[in-house]
């Protein structure tokens, strides 16, 4: 079988989908693996370093995609890409299927079996295939690193001959992985950290890695999470209560760091106009959720701004930013989830419909759509 990685072809998307590392891998399934001249420019892989892995090297999209059995992409494809794929084709990307449905019909009509990895089940057994966390992770260490860049002052307590500089305050809002990677940097850069979050289960995680957890910890707080983890929806006296302390929470940072982003719906405000105008001028919000709408109303997709006084940055892909770490984790994802649909004795297609991992990842199937 062979398996196809073209460049990709979205403005600023530096990641690739393979590395040599994965590619002696796909190799050891029996796939055979065409790669795109220059697909890993971005992340510094050069087309020696995939011949050298065993890849062989196509000069142009059509070519690479030309009787692939499967293909692997970091972002969805374009209605051009789509028209190359021959039917009966797999794909496993970053397929954003709730904004893209367009080419997740495309996808469909062109017979293409089509898995969006941001939708696979969270669950232990697909925890290496996890692309949301890979690079969540990476995002939120890029965040702080790119605040405190930003920030005019020095980030850590500094005891001089000339006096002593206070450290940076740095609030994270939303403690998920994302969330937790910038508690731990913002820390080892030695600021003075806090985060909030609506599930009490992340009070215990907070505060191990040295940060102060900031909720209102009435009874409604202590029972806010379902027995899965999830977080329930608060009463309208609660949110009050919640907003109330974290407007004055917010009124002493330096960098207040968003990362509350659900798939497939419009990102929940955290921090509003009126907070933002409270803050010290010259402070940092990092907005991690700003492609989903924004954790502020004011922030803007792929900009830096200032308002009132405080730069907003919203970033929309800052794992592609780190373009190398980025691809060598999401590479080692994919190569995890196709290992589970490709039949190690035979090297064909071997696709179990009743495994929820694919049942939760795939959103076309035999020329339908099967969800968004």
């Amino acid at each position: 079988m062979r398996l196809a990685v073209p460049k990709e072809i979205r403005e600023g998307e530096s990641r690739v989908a393979a590395t040599p590392e994965s590619i002696k891998k796909f190799k050891t399934l029996g796939l055979d693996v065409v790669i795109q001249a220059g697909a890993g420019a971005g992340a510094k892989i050069s087309d020696a370093d995939y011949t050298a892995a065993g890849a062989m090297i196509a000069p142009d999209a059509a070519s690479t995609l030309k009787d692939a059995d499967i293909v692997l992409k970091v972002r969805g494809p374009s209605t051009a890409e789509i028209s190359q794929f021959k039917s009966g084709a797999v794909l496993a990307a970053l397929l954003a299927p709730h904004a893209e449905a367009e080419a997740i019909q495309g996808l469909a009509s062109q017979g293409v079996t089509a898995f969006a990895m941001e939708l696979l089940p969270r669950i232990s057994r697909a925890q290496s295939m996890d692309v949301l966390s890979s690079q969540a992770n990476l995002a939120g260490y890029k965040a702080v690193i790119d605040a405190a860049a930003q920030f005019g002052r020095a980030m850590p307590m500094m005891m001089t001959a000339a006096g002593t500089i206070a450290p940076a305050r740095v609030l994270v809002m939303g403690v998920g992985v994302a969330g937790l990677q910038a508690i731990a940097t913002a820390k080892r850069l030695g600021a003075i950290v806090s985060a909030t979050d609506v599930r009490p289960a992340t009070k215990e995680q907070v505060e191990s890695l040295g940060g102060t957890f900031v909720a209102v910890m009435d009874e409604e707080f202590k029972n806010a999470q379902t027995a899965a983890g999830y977080a329930k929806p608060m009463s309208a006296e609660y949110q009050v209560k919640q907003a109330a302390l974290t407007a004055e929470t917010i009124k002493k940072q330096d960098i207040v760091i968003t990362t509350a982003l659900i798939p497939g719906r419009k990102a929940p405000i955290l921090v509003t106009e009126e907070m933002i105008k409270t803050m010290k001028p010259g402070s940092v919000i990092v907005d991690l959720a700003a492609g989903a709408g924004g954790n502020t109303p004011l922030s803007k997709p792929d900009e830096v701004i200032e308002v009132h006084g405080v730069t907003i940055m919203g970033h929309t892909n800052l794992p592609g930013a780190l373009a190398v770490d980025a691809s060598s984790l999401y590479s080692r994802n994919l190569f995890n989830f196709i290992s589970l649909i490709v039949d190690k004795k035979t090297g064909a297609l071997n696709i179990d419909w009743n495994d929820e991992i694919i049942k939760g990842s795939a959103v076309t199937k035999d020329g339908q759509v099967v969800q968004r």
